[in-house]
């Protein structure tokens, strides 16, 4: 072999050994005072072969966001866009990726120590998997509340089938996926900005894509934070994407059934809460028109005897409403304390919610 043939081999090789396996990926908007903890925490990854790209998209907050990241910009890939939304953020930043796998971290969310490591191990492991996800641990206020996988149970395989039905639901800061599938797939869809990242699991896995989770907590995950914390935004959207699967992909007859059936379940859910917020401001009336509509879509002993009790007894409803709101406070709390003296908290708790220098 000439000199030349060799020098461009060895150049090819150092240029594949320098390619990351993972990308990491973070959409960032008002997140200034959470994007340096969402950093470090890759960067305390026990696994080394990534990089880092983060997406300001537009972020109003952009001069405390830049100095937030001003200590990090030797170790991440930083590009700025206007505001588009976190399907168009993330679809960038997917683009920009070299790694073989995308790995989606949201800028106020934080992963434990071995997630990369543990992530691209089931990868590597078995050829056919495409994406694989984790349990988190969630957060309000500072204080963790309980594990995701005890509040929404994963069942069985990852198929269409139980996405559609939620037996199995992707935690999207937890998702390390093959970046050409989702290239493959179209990537994320730019008209959502709410259950974007649904949407996309849906398209993989009628594509399909193969798909696995792992039940140990790897993500430190903030409830109450942007987009998600709206109850009726968050249902319509979900709604929308339910809609968009029955129209665009090749579903089956039982299919079509259970997403008929998620459609009806999310009206009579946003009809309910209406009526709840109706109740606790003394709107018995309305609270009364809600709970009839939920009735008539999914009818129920339960919704019959409170459509009675706002026409019979509206104080005494409201009352004990707001007693079992009180109670039901009252019980996380007592839940927390005992998960807490229990030992319930996985390893690598030490890892603060908010910045610490990494060395």
């Amino acid at each position: 072999m000439s000199d030349r043939a060799t020098n461009e081999a060895q150049a090819l090789r150092g240029a594949a050994e320098a390619m990351p396996l993972v990308s990491v990926v973070i959409p960032a908007y008002n997140s200034s005072d959470s994007i340096a903890a969402a950093v470090e925490s890759v960067l305390r990854q026990t696994f080394s072969s990534y990089e880092v790209i983060v997406i300001n998209d537009g972020s109003p907050d952009t001069a405390a966001l830049e100095a937030a990241l001003q200590p990090y910009l030797s170790r991440i890939r930083y590009f700025r866009h206007e505001n588009r939304g976190p399907s168009t953020a993330r679809n960038f930043g997917i683009r920009e990726a070299r790694g073989r796998y995308v790995a989606l971290l949201d800028s106020d969310d934080v992963w434990l120590p071995e997630h990369l490591s543990r992530q691209t191990e089931h990868l590597t492991r078995d050829a056919a998997l495409g994406l694989v996800y984790s349990n988190n641990m969630q957060f309000r206020d500072g204080e963790a509340i309980g594990k995701a996988f005890d509040t929404v149970p994963q069942t069985g395989p990852v198929t269409l089938d139980s996405l559609l039905a939620e037996r199995c639901t992707v935690n999207t800061s937890s998702v390390v996926v093959l970046r050409q599938a989702v290239l493959d797939a179209g990537l994320f869809d730019e008209t959502f900005r709410r259950c974007e990242d649904f949407d996309l699991w849906l398209r993989l896995a009628s594509r399909g894509v193969r798909m696995s989770y792992d039940p140990e907590v790897q993500v430190l995950h903030r409830l109450g934070h942007g987009l998600s914390s709206d109850f009726e935004g968050m249902k319509r959207a979900r709604a929308e994407v339910y809609r968009r699967a029955a129209v665009n992909l090749s579903l089956t007859e039982t299919q079509q059934s259970i997403v008929a059936a998620k459609l009806k379940a999310i009206e009579v859910q946003i009809e309910v809460e209406a009526a709840k917020d109706h109740l606790q401001q003394g709107r018995f009336g309305e609270a009364r028109f809600a709970i009839r509509r939920a009735n008539s879509m999914s009818p129920s002993l339960k919704l019959r005897l409170v459509a009675a009790g706002l026409r019979f007894c509206p104080l005494l409803l409201r009352w004990s409403y707001e007693g079992y709101v009180q109670w039901l406070r009252w019980f996380r709390r007592t839940r927390r304390s005992a998960m807490r003296r229990s030992g319930g908290e996985p390893s690598g708790f030490d890892i603060p919610m908010r910045a610490r220098p990494v060395p």
